[in-house]
């Protein structure tokens, strides 16, 4: 747990208690500040759960690719498995992806290489 959701937590505890004494008062300043100390400590916690989701999420991600690299030999079995399967389930699919492809690399190979565009000042020496 973030140090943050534990002070945001804490803060928007006393800002209830704070409000709360404000109103048995009737002190509209008590009541003010402890709506303000609510809401920041409310905001706090929030940014404290939002990192601890980016952590979590990171911590899976490391954790999947670790995996991944560990068992690299099974997950390119199981990934030529697959692309094995989907070439057998539709070849014509498969045929005209492998084509366009091969025709989008021939265009990026047969391509002219582009000039810089010509200069605006021209020295007449």
């Amino acid at each position: 747990m973030d140090k943050d959701r534990i002070f945001g937590t804490a803060k928007e505890f006393a800002g209830k208690a704070e409000g709360a004494v404000g109103d048995a008062t009737g002190d509209a300043q008590t009541q003010a500040s402890g709506r303000a100390r609510e809401a920041a400590g409310s905001a706090q916690d929030l940014y404290g759960q939002a990192k601890d989701a980016a952590r979590d999420a990171a911590d899976t991600a490391v954790n999947y690719a670790k995996d991944a690299y560990e068992h690299r030999g099974e997950t390119v079995r199981s990934g030529q498995k697959a692309m094995a399967h989907a070439v057998q389930e539709n070849p014509l699919g498969s045929l005209l992806i492998a084509g366009g492809i091969g025709f989008a690399l021939a265009l990026l190979m047969t391509r002219q290489p582009r000039r810089p565009p010509p200069s605006r000042w021209r020295y007449y020496g």
